[in-house]
């Protein structure tokens, strides 16, 4: 088996489930670091930077919801929940503090692996758009694709890989209203298409990035029951 694959860092304090996922994700080509706490997440992280995490969120020495926090406040890695916290409240806390998607246990090999894909896709999506696409302007939003870089009146904001292919797409058509499916779509992937709610929660943290009133946002625009649209400059 190859050893050139992509490198995930598996954070999970279970052994059986650690070395379920070594077993499944190394016969698919990837290679793994393991870490049994956030403490140990982080000095791999720095040690030995994965292309992508899988991390449980019931840690022996911290919550899951705050070591993903912590993680994005320096790091675009993507992030893919696996946990048996399963109420929508718990999956909404988790894309909140910046995870990319959330899985369920028990779950399959299959699903997790595509929920893998289609976080390591993004990711490289989120890439060549810096390395192909101009910079846009809307209003007092500018976006730099070469340096991956949003300001706002000239304050620079720092935005999840997610919460930026969300502003991009919306800056991308702006003054036209994207439906709940196409954003879903173009930023989660076909297979989160009844997924509202992380549309939902990932509006939210933009707007308070973004807007001066996040309460009455005046740029990031809900289509009540339709979607949402970013306004134009000159509106």
């Amino acid at each position: 088996m190859t050893q050139e694959g992509p490198l995930i860092l598996v954070v999970e304090d279970e052994a059986a489930l650690r070395r379920f996922l070594r077993a499944a994700l190394t016969s698919h080509g990837f290679r793994l670091e393991e870490a049994e706490t956030g403490a140990a997440a982080l000095r791999s992280l720095t040690t030995h930077p994965p292309d992508l995490v899988i991390l449980d969120l019931g840690l022996p020495d911290v919550d899951g919801i705050a070591l993903t926090r912590d993680i994005r406040g320096w790091s675009a890695v993507p992030i893919v929940v696996v946990s048996a916290r399963g109420r929508e409240d718990d999956k909404v806390a988790a894309l909140d503090a910046g995870a990319d998607d959330y899985v369920t246990k028990p779950f399959g090999v299959a699903e997790l692996l595509a929920r893998i894909r289609v976080a390591l896709r993004h990711a490289r999506s989120a890439t060549a758009l810096e390395a192909d696409d101009a910079p846009l302007a809307v209003g007092p939003i500018r976006i730099d694709p070469d340096r991956h870089r949003v300001t706002v009146a000239e304050r620079e904001v720092r935005l999840t890989p997610t919460e930026y292919r969300l502003l991009w797409l919306l800056a991308k058509n702006a003054g036209k209203v994207l439906t709940h499916r196409q954003i879903l779509r173009e930023v989660w992937g076909p297979e989160h298409a009844s997924d509202t709610h992380y549309v939902r929660v990932h509006m939210a943290e933009l707007r308070k990035k973004i807007e001066v009133d996040p309460a009455h946002p005046r740029w990031l625009v809900t289509e009540p029951a339709v979607g949402y649209r970013l306004r134009e400059g000159g509106a």
